[in-house]
């Protein structure tokens, strides 16, 4: 745990008391604040108080004596309208954070100098910062993982010179982290996400553009540049003064990192030298992991690792659950998870590794729904159709490509399954999950769901599981 010794003496007011909240409600009270926390979940409620956190309706508290508002980061900022306590906060001049917040004024006062490392993007942030991790593993530093990944950063060891914290951050996480700063920065991509949360495309991208604005001068701000929102934020930071590095899968550079050929290149004043490849490496497939793993080698770069190290670390590299996942085989047919793929960008990253797919989608929809996807549609076979979003799928599809509504996974799996072994294709013929949606349709989150894939093919007869 990271105590937070900033609010010290102090009342602080926590809404949300799930993972991170309740994290952040323990590292505030062990650091001497005095702590109230509230959540409309009585559950939540509940496990507070076996903690030890004082709880109270925030609505009937003296704001006057709270100093601050740590929120969690899925409760509402800004849009569609401000939580009624951060309402409240504002009303009464109290400034409203986040854990992120927390943990960079700690560092501030711990480590300054410590490698903090992170990430975020609108696709590929989680496998980017589980492999810039594991570089530094596979290379025998010492580092820490945290964040939206998963684990609650003020869980994590407390900051100190020799060891990094390699952090995934939310645009939620952003918004609440006015001050963030870390010593290495990454910007992977901006794409249409989120807007129920942040209203405009704009207001989302200006927030992802804050992780890299942050980066101290001495610092990398890392920006992928292949879609304008990156380029202009990374323009901008040049014009700032930031030391940037390009990262492009799609064109050379004469100055920063791009993959060409499978080959992930360094180039320097137009000078341009190979780091690693990427051929053969079954976790890293497509072109999205291959930005996600310049990326990440550009910020192994950033932190003293060689090319040879590198090089190890990503052949190593396992992959991640949910993210174009082999779950297993059964004759020519691969059976494929990528419930992590909640909008259709990030679906196409997965529809364009493979030629003959028979695809499960469908879910909580997003905006734009699935009409970008055309370009792949003559690689997919057939179309498999869940959740809320089914009917505006099939009115995409229809005359385009053939599609059974199933409803449901189970349905999805089964049908998929029979049509692709009954197809007599050649391998690889693929069972894809890629949502293009989110779960909360039919599931709590895109792991539930995944996981249930996983349990459908892992049972299906004949079914071989693929090692990962």
């Amino acid at each position: 745990m990271i105590p937070v010794t900033s609010f010290a003496g102090k009342r602080v007011a926590v809404f949300g008391l799930g993972g991170s909240g309740l994290a952040s409600a323990r590292a505030l009270a062990t650091g001497g604040a005095d702590v109230v926390g509230f959540d409309d979940n009585a559950a939540s409620l509940a496990k507070a108080a076996q903690a030890g956190i004082a709880t109270a309706d925030l609505r009937q508290v003296d704001w006057s004596k709270i100093s601050a508002l740590l929120l969690a980061p899925g409760v509402p900022l800004t849009h569609p309208a401000p939580h009624w306590s951060a309402g409240l906060a504002r009303n009464a001049g109290v400034e409203v954070i986040g854990d992120i917040e927390l943990y960079c004024r700690e560092r501030r006062k711990l480590a300054p100098y410590s490698p903090f490392v992170a990430i975020t993007g609108t696709n590929g942030k989680s496998t980017t910062t589980a492999l810039i991790h594991h570089l530094l593993i596979s290379a025998g530093r010492s580092a820490d993982l945290g964040g939206n990944i998963g684990t609650a950063v003020l869980t994590l060891a407390p900051p100190r010179a020799d060891h990094a914290h390699v952090i995934e951050c939310s645009s939620y996480q952003i918004d609440l982290a006015p001050s963030i700063d870390p010593r290495v920065g990454i910007l992977i991509n901006v794409s249409a996400d989120h807007l129920d949360r942040h209203g405009t495309l704009e207001h989302y991208a200006g927030v992802k553009e804050r992780l890299v604005a942050g980066v101290p001068p001495d610092g990398a701000a890392i920006v992928s540049v292949d879609d304008e929102w990156c380029e202009a934020a990374a323009d901008r930071a040049v014009a700032s003064g930031k030391n940037v590095v390009r990262i492009s899968v799609r064109r050379r550079l004469s100055d920063g990192i791009y993959v060409e050929n499978g080959e992930i290149m360094r180039a320097v004043g137009g000078d341009a030298q190979p780091v690693a490849r990427l051929g053969g490496i079954g976790s890293l497939r497509g072109l999205h992991n291959a930005q996600n793993a310049a990326c990440a080698t550009a910020a192994a770069l950033a932190l003293g690792l060689d090319a040879a190290a590198i090089q190890i670390g990503l052949r190593s590299f396992p992959g991640l659950a949910h993210r174009m996942e082999q779950v297993g085989r059964k004759g020519a047919v691969l059976f494929v998870n990528d419930s992590k793929a909640t909008n259709a960008d990030s679906s196409a990253q997965a529809l364009g590794c493979f030629s003959d797919i028979f695809w499960i989608a469908g879910g909580k929809p997003k905006t734009g729904g699935i009409a970008s996807l055309a370009g792949f549609f003559p690689r997919i076979r057939k179309v498999y159709l869940i959740g809320e979003a089914a009917n505006e799928f099939a009115g995409t599809l229809d005359g385009k490509v053939a599609y059974e509504m199933v409803g449901t996974l189970d349905l999805a799996v089964e049908a998929s399954a029979r049509d692709a072994e009954a197809s007599a294709l050649k391998e690889p013929v693929v069972v894809l999950l890629s949502p293009a949606c989110a779960s909360f349709d039919q599931y709590r989150n895109f792991e539930v769901r995944g996981d249930r894939f996983r349990e459908l093919v892992l049972a299906l007869p004949g079914i071989a599981p693929v090692k990962q």
